[in-house]
């Protein structure tokens, strides 16, 4: 007979590999070397009938005790991950996890006896605790490794908070909630709950404002918290938010919605908040005019007010530089939001943030353009400058610095060349190479003979009119964002 087999479930099951629920439920709370049996019997379950399946083979591969094989498997057995079959020689059966989980697990009496009547106490007659119920209080301890002095603690402030009979649904659901944050011991429940205590006043306040004469309960309180703590909100900003007209209500979620919608928006104080309400009607307007500018409609403009208005706006973006660029978005077949947010961030990356500022840049974009196509009609050639052009006038300038001197002198030498374009951009290439910065400097160096141009075609390419919306756009185009 194997040492170790699947289970007729686990054979059909077709699964040799470790499961998720094996790795976040039991793994972390293992000790290792009980881990370390568990997954190595695993795997031999994938050959149960190999001669090396028993536990002697196991004690030396593990480099184990026959003795603390034998308390891992025992331990994995109360887990209710295998079953122990037979002793002499010892058989182990795996069961599939998932079967773990949905069954009902078999709990010590002597395990949950203090637990059982400290729990019943909490209600103070006012119910009893079924059989089920405590079995779902079993598995919850056990599958969370949560200590059974904090699920009372929970227990009975949950029962105090709401001064019922509240059901084990409730109470699991926030043990639940606090157990995936990390809360699982006495001590981290009782931090937690003076953590409420804390900000009792905040939450007595705000119940007043709302008109509401009862204890909070632990998930208002929680929200509480959450605003408090985790967004940074003031007491005057929650309190600001309740008393408004519409929210006049006793309904803490639609707060939190709201609450939550500022904090996404970064609006933190009472200030900012107002000023955003005054000017909403503005930017709900613009937002249309956007809208109406780039072909798109939208019959909500509350998302787009939130993810991208009032983001443009808050990047230093004024209403005629948005609506600018909107335009020119249009024109370059850029229809949607998402298209025009992009282009707005390479705006924002050269700084231009006012229609001034836009103006200025593509005057100089244009007045460059006026540089380029003096340099080509003075080759004799004739036709509208295009992005390569650019490109190589880029070049010429910011990274090789020659002057505009240098580069008309080059223009001298190479009209009327074969191929003007490229003899004048390989001349300036031997310049830089050499160092040459002066015309004085550029008459001493003996020209360059055609044949030694390379072939590759340095001013080809798309050809875009002197337009000012087609050279704005490609002098953003390499922008990274």
């Amino acid at each position: 007979m194997s040492f170790c087999k699947y289970s007729t479930e686990f054979v059909a099951s077709n699964k040799t590999e470790i499961d998720n629920i094996f790795i976040n439920d039991y793994l972390p709370f293992a000790d290792p070397k009980f881990v370390k049996v568990y997954i190595y019997g695993l795997y031999k379950c994938n050959n149960s009938s190999a001669f090396d399946n028993n536990i002697e083979a196991f004690s030396k591969t593990l480099n184990m005790s026959e003795e603390e094989i034998l308390e891992a498997f025992s331990y994995w057995q109360e887990e209710g991950l295998v079953q122990v079959l037979k002793t002499s020689p010892i058989e182990i059966r795996y069961i599939p996890l998932n079967n773990v989980v949905s069954a009902n697990k078999l709990y010590k009496t002597d395990k949950y006896f203090t637990f059982n009547s400290q729990a019943q106490e909490i209600f103070e007659g006012k119910r009893e605790i079924s059989k089920t119920e405590y079995g779902e209080y079993y598995d919850f301890l056990e599958r969370f490794h949560v200590e059974q002095e904090a699920l009372l603690m929970i227990m009975k402030y949950c029962v105090d908070s709401k001064k019922s009979a509240v059901g084990y649904n409730y109470i699991l659901t926030v043990a639940k909630n606090w157990a995936n944050e990390g809360i699982t011991t006495a001590a981290q429940v009782e931090e937690r709950l003076q953590a409420f205590e804390q900000k009792s006043t905040e939450i007595n306040e705000l119940f007043a404002c709302l008109g509401i004469k009862r204890n909070a309960y632990v998930e208002e309180r929680a929200l509480m918290d959450k605003w408090l703590n985790d967004y940074g909100f003031n007491l005057d900003v929650i309190l600001h938010v309740a008393k408004k007209g519409k929210l006049k209500t006793k309904s803490l979620e639609r707060i939190d919605s709201v609450i939550t919608k500022y904090y996404e928006m970064k609006l933190f104080s009472v200030m900012e908040i107002e000023n955003f309400e005054k000017q909403k009607t503005e930017l709900y307007a613009l937002a249309r005019e956007i809208n109406k500018t780039i072909g798109v409609y939208y019959e909500s403009l509350d998302g787009e007010v939130e993810n991208y208005i009032l983001k443009w706006l808050n990047l230093g973006f004024d209403k005629d530089v948005l609506l600018d660029i909107a335009y020119y978005s249009f024109k370059k077949s850029i229809r949607t939001l998402e298209g025009m947010d992009k282009t707005i961030a390479k705006f924002y990356k050269l700084g231009i943030l006012s229609s001034q500022a836009l103006k200025e840049y593509m005057s100089d974009i244009v007045s460059t353009d006026e540089q380029i196509k003096k340099i080509i009609e003075s080759l004799g050639l004739s036709r509208n400058v295009n992005y390569i052009d650019r490109e190589n006038y880029k070049t010429w300038k910011e990274n090789w610095n020659l002057s505009d001197e240098l580069i008309s002198h080059a223009t001298t030498l190479a009209k009327g060349k074969d191929s003007p374009l490229k003899y004048l951009s390989r001349v300036l290439a031997d310049w830089h190479e050499k160092g040459i910065k002066t015309i004085e400097e550029a008459k001493k160096t003996s020209p360059i003979a055609e044949k030694n141009i390379v072939s590759k075609e340095n001013f080809t390419g798309r050809s875009y009119s002197k337009e000012e919306i087609n050279a704005l756009f490609q002098s953003i185009d390499e922008i990274d964002v």
